[in-house]
């Protein structure tokens, strides 16, 4: 069991999400940044979907109540463990009394605390992934307050004495604070064409920064004001993270996580999901860039990521604690993005 000691509501209960319940109106939800908790999960040999702890508000601290293992991937942010300095991206031991302490992030957006075993928390079709704004899931349908004490499911863990890092080299932009503008790549969306040549170059060949308007639920931009060619009036239709809405204001909106599941504003792009990771570090203020990609490109970085994962369980398998096959665990997952 763990206790929150320091938090905000906007710091919640997330696992992977519920897909498949768009069609009863019911948002996925989830990680804002799903490589990064299933990552954290996957160097504590859970099951990528387990439930961790996203912490989009920072100071953060919590203090374990049991003997058990922690990793703590995302945001760049001074952390530590029981006292001790934790490195980003990294697993360890955690003893009964010590705490986790996250303080705000040098570089990035939400950090993720994941825990051997997981949460022990009921699920709601399929996912423990707090929703907010149809308050269920996670803790009671609500974000984290002090004193709230959460069970973890019983769990063998296996870990260097050291602890266990990974470097991942997608990840170096964000490690520099997104000096420059975020690349997005994005695949044209269903009414592309009905947008002005003029408003289709502009979306491509400009940046744009995240406006104060920004949650889990979605992104406004701020930048030039798009167009449509001709008046056009929609019914409300299916949408996901990452689509890019044009309202009349002509600022899109990309959505997110907690996005709803329809809506009518004409679609003008679908950021790619393996790029969403990048919009959940991104914060307010953030320059975006979008790039046109084909399908095909979107499908082989999806499974890209993929094979990423599937090559650190295997190499995570031959680990006996050695310093030497954490390196070779880390040159393994390497050789398996440059593929």
């Amino acid at each position: 069991m763990i206790e929150i000691l320091t938090t905000g509501l906007p710091n919640t209960v997330q696992d992977l999400g519920r897909p498949g319940y768009l069609a009863l109106g019911v948002s996925r939800s989830g990680a804002m940044d799903k490589d990064a908790l299933a990552i954290a999960n996957l160097m504590l040999g859970n099951d990528p979907s387990a439930a961790g702890i996203e912490v989009a508000m920072h100071p953060f601290r919590l203090r374990a109540l049991v003997d058990t293992a922690v990793a703590i991937t995302g945001a760049c942010c001074v952390a530590s463990v029981g006292g001790r300095p934790c490195p980003p991206w990294w697993a360890t031991i955690i003893r009964a009394g010590e705490t986790v302490v996250l303080e705000a992030p040098r570089f990035g957006a939400r950090s993720y605390i994941a825990f051997a075993g997981g949460l022990d928390l009921h699920p709601i079709m399929g996912s423990c992934a707090t929703d907010v704004k149809s308050n269920f899931g996670g803790l009671a349908g609500r974000g984290l307050s002090r004193g709230d004490r959460l069970a973890l499911n019983p769990a063998e863990y296996r870990l260097p004495s050291s602890g266990l890092g990974v470097a991942l080299e997608e990840r170096r932009g964000a490690a520099d604070g997104f000096a420059s503008a975020i690349e997005l790549r994005v695949l044209p969306a269903a009414e592309f064409d009905a947008f002005t040549p003029a408003s289709q170059a502009a979306f491509s060949g400009s940046d744009w920064s995240i406006a104060n308007e920004a949650n889990r639920m979605g992104y406004r931009l701020s930048g030039e004001t798009l167009s449509l060619a001709s008046p056009l009036e929609l019914l409300s239709h299916g949408i996901v993270p990452g689509t890019v809405q044009v309202p009349p204001s002509g600022q899109p909106i990309i959505q997110l996580a907690d996005a709803n599941t329809c809506g009518g504003y004409p679609k003008i792009a679908t950021v790619i999901e393996a790029d969403l990771w990048r919009l959940a570090q991104a914060p307010i203020g953030a320059r975006l860039r979008f790039i046109c990609v084909s399908i095909e490109v979107a499908t082989e970085a999806l499974r890209s990521i993929h094979r990423w994962r599937h090559a650190f369980v295997a190499a995570r398998k031959q680990m006996t604690g050695s310093r030497g096959q954490v390196d070779i665990l880390q040159d393994s997952v390497t050789d398996a993005q440059r593929t």
